[in-house]
């Protein structure tokens, strides 16, 4: 099975395109419907797009890339001459995405955004936005996260997700994107499977369940959001069938996989770096506990799956992201937890835990994600380590050796590019428990020679 995901263009190159588009719709206007009579265009699609409409995003992104010019390379050939490359902005890709949050939050698909280093945003009223490269991520699931860099206060038009599963073999879709960087587009079809799965198992991506649809999907619709005549979101828009050969046969990301992912952004353990211990889905359900992490501070105050949450500190959250500024807006990083389970309300009190007091009580040091200075002093990429800041005197990773500047690669054989990995394993050890960490530390010779040398080391945890 040859998948092929889609991007490609800028806005630049579209502005053209788009003020013919623009003046075709001037000249092109037709008649209003007589007073009283009905219009007869006006049929559900039409009313699912202008729903939608407002919520789907157009999407660019640029590659910081460096380069070197004909005078360095001379330098470098004939005097051995090593001087740093210039840096600049090269046009990447282009997208789409759909508005998931009233405060700017976007789903696209990762893909789109991979290597990016600036992200702008065109809205459907021509508005621009620079936008978070990418907040969180799962490239297993082909979806992320973006947030807008929006004035304080202002508020954008949300999508609504329609229900998991609540599809229909053959009903009408709509696929709505950026193709070719042509801006804002729609496209009609019908959903042509509910649970495609590959004839092949070398997928670069598992498609299994993916919706398939003869609506057209072209490069740069990407991350849009495929619809129904609801004007609910039930897909992601990711990718073409053999599209040099063939016709009529796209693909998009279930809403049940993105709601589920999206449940995985909006955790206090991503968003602020605080212990919470369970996974919590919504929209459009009523907000409900998905699951519980053992040992957690959801899992001591009580919290099960299944409950419904229904009030936070005495206020009625609006859906997952209201819910989660709500449960870290206590300095005390104490929550009051309404829950609701077979017609029995009770209050539960969690209380989370930031992810540097457990690592410090646990270990004994104090982790920080890398720079990129930072990760070019050892040689890696920006989320492939954790830089150890400071080493507690007598405490556990004192004890194993591990000292201060030393980057932290692994822990239990899982590699640590940021501390949700590492709490997800220091967070299932018991006192007296040992992990197992691998680092990479630079040494320093006397003839001033740096050398870079990986170790391991067993620390106790207490």
């Amino acid at each position: 099975m040859n998948v092929k995901f889609l991007n490609k263009l800028s806005f630049w190159q579209c502005a053209v395109a788009a003020s013919l588009v623009g003046l075709l719709a001037v000249n092109l206007a037709p008649e209003p419907a007589r007073a009283g009579e009905p219009d007869v265009r006006r049929d559900a699609a039409v009313d699912a797009i202008e729903k939608v409409l407002p919520s789907v995003v157009n999407i660019a992104t640029a590659t910081i890339v460096e380069y070197h010019d004909f005078y360095d390379t001379l330098l470098q050939q004939f005097y051995g001459v090593n001087r740093p490359g210039r840096r600049r902005e090269q046009p990447d890709s282009i997208g789409s995405g759909v508005i998931v949050d009233e405060d700017g939050y976007i789903l696209t698909n990762f893909h789109v955004l991979r290597r990016a280093s600036r992200v702008q945003v065109k809205l459907w009223d021509g508005r621009i936005y620079d936008a978070e490269p990418v907040v969180v991520y799962t490239s297993q699931k082909d979806v992320a996260l973006l947030k807008l860099r929006a004035k304080p206060g202002e508020k954008f038009t949300a999508i609504k997700f329609a229900k998991d599963d609540d599809l229909l073999l053959g009903e009408t879709v709509l696929a709505l994107g950026n193709p070719y960087g042509l801006g804002g587009s729609v496209s009609r079809g019908i959903l042509s499977s509910k649970a495609r799965r590959p004839a092949l198992g070398d997928e670069p991506l598992d498609v299994q369940d993916w919706l398939q649809t003869d609506a057209a999907i072209n490069p740069g619709n990407s991350g849009g959001p495929l619809i129904n005549l609801r004007g609910e979101l039930i897909g992601l828009n990711v990718a073409v069938y053999r599209e040099e050969q063939g016709m009529g046969v796209g693909f998009a990301i279930p809403v049940k996989q993105a709601a589920a992912a999206l449940s995985d952004f909006f955790t206090p353990e991503w968003t602020d770096s605080v212990w919470f211990g369970a996974n919590v889905r919504a929209s459009p359900h009523p907000l409900t506990v998905t699951a519980v992490q053992p040992g957690s501070p959801a899992d001591k105050a009580g919290l099960r799956a299944g409950q419904e949450i229904v009030e936070v500190n005495g206020k009625t959250p609006t859906g997952l992201i209201n819910f989660n500024r709500l449960v870290i807006a206590n300095e005390s990083r104490r929550a009051t937890l309404t829950v609701v389970e077979k017609g029995a309300r009770r209050a539960l009190q969690v209380q989370l835990v930031p992810f540097d007091s457990l690592i410090r009580a646990k270990l004994g040091l104090t982790l920080s994600t890398l720079t990129r200075d930072r990760a070019a002093l050892f040689q890696v990429n920006p989320g492939e380590g954790l830089f150890v800041e400071e080493v507690e005197k007598n405490g556990p990773a004192d004890r194993a050796q591990i000292q201060k500047d030393f980057l932290l690669t692994a822990m239990d054989g899982q590699s640590t590019g940021d501390l949700h990995g590492v709490i997800n394993i220091l967070s299932t050890k018991n006192a007296g428990e040992r992990v197992r960490v691998s680092v990479l530390v630079r040494r320093r010779f006397g003839n001033g020679y740096l050398q870079l040398q990986q170790g391991t080391a067993t620390v106790q945890v207490r």
